[in-house]
């Protein structure tokens, strides 16, 4: 049975994980997410994918609004600019794969704070609404912009070599790619989130006018949550972008904001594991509530593949009222509740 234990010198307080068996149980996860294209059909490993570039969506906007308090509803629109920043720079422009990811997170990254810096002296729903208002702005500006990113009719999408050297056309290789950004995302936002900018974003959460009487500078670490929620957010969709290979601003509405605040939500707000337990509930929602409506017939069913994106919208509003009513704090806390369950068993009450 594991105990609490004092922590004796400051890099056993600082650690990334308290425990040493910790690096052990993630080692065999990560064993089996590599081995994972050899052990399941090609399709499941794709859908794989998918939550991968979710999860990293989630971490990104967990900063800005689970980390820091700033309500953001913008993921859409940042989404949107890293995806098309790379389907620009490699279809049209003819860049590398690692730049163009590289750019589309700066590009992402600019683009917060047009927003961030007119709304430092907004809170709540006003900022929601402010960042909304961004996303239904860069979709429109994408449409308009015909000649640049092909309006309404799309953006097909060149997947290039990465380094030039290492072929980038199947499936696995974009899977190993997503795997790859999403480790490299949870663990420099954890460390991210143990330094003084962690803390700093902690405060500015917990009482803003406390932080600043503590000598945070409210504005840098603001526009700095922005700025770094955003190019995480930005490489998402450049990934996004390269899984698709195909754009268009139908991907890009409101649901997509909704579906990403519902993953923090689900997954609670403020933790990193949270993030990535929502994201993959969250993700895989949609098809099993459509496998669980066909099971009742094929009426259910037939509805369920034909209104998909009300039917989305139904069931996320639904999961977020039960998780704001029943478990406001996530599936991290019952994942922290398991998992004391079982490290003090016996014992367990």
């Amino acid at each position: 049975m594991r105990t609490r234990t004092y922590k004796e010198t400051y890099s056993q307080l600082s650690s990334l994980f308290p425990y040493a068996d910790t690096w052990a149980w993630y080692g065999v996860l990560m064993a089996i997410v590599l081995a994972l294209p050899w052990l399941v059909p090609t399709y499941i490993f794709a859908y794989v994918t998918l939550v991968l570039i979710a999860v990293i969506g989630a971490v990104g906007l967990n900063i800005v609004t689970g980390t820091a308090g700033l309500i953001s509803l913008g993921q859409a629109g940042f989404l949107a600019i890293g995806a098309y920043t790379t389907g620009i720079l490699t279809t049209s422009y003819g860049w590398g794969l690692a730049s163009a990811m590289l750019a589309s997170g700066v590009a992402s990254a600019a683009a917060s704070l047009l927003v961030g810096i007119p709304s430092l002296r907004l809170k709540g729903l006003y900022l929601a609404i402010t960042t909304l208002a961004f996303s239904i702005i860069v979709v429109h500006l994408i449409n308009d912009a015909d000649s640049l990113t092909g309006g309404s009719s799309g953006l097909p999408v060149r997947r290039p070599d990465l380094f030039g050297v290492v072929p980038m056309r199947s499936q696995m290789a974009m899977y190993f790619l997503s795997l790859a950004v999403a480790v490299l995302v949870i663990l420099a936002t954890l460390n991210l989130l143990r330094c003084r900018v962690g803390r700093a974003w902690a405060a500015l959460h917990d009482y803003d006018i406390a932080a600043t009487l503590m000598g945070i500078n409210l504005v840098r670490y603001k526009l700095l949550a922005f700025a770094v929620s955003a190019f995480i957010v930005g490489l998402a969709g450049s990934l996004m972008a390269l899984n698709i290979r195909y754009l268009n601003t139908d991907s890009f509405g409101l649901i997509l904001s909704i579906e990403a605040i519902a993953m923090i939500i689900v997954g609670g707000l403020g933790s990193v594991r949270g993030a990535v337990l929502g994201a993959i509930l969250i993700t895989l929602l949609p098809d099993l509530s459509r496998w669980v409506l066909g099971q009742f017939g094929s009426f259910t069913g037939s509805l369920a593949s034909g209104s998909a994106a009300e039917i989305k919208g139904i069931i996320y509003a639904l999961v977020i009222m039960f998780f704001l009513r029943m478990e406001p704090e996530g599936l991290n806390h019952q994942w922290k509740r398991i998992k004391r369950f079982w490290s003090e068993w016996p014992y367990s009450h």
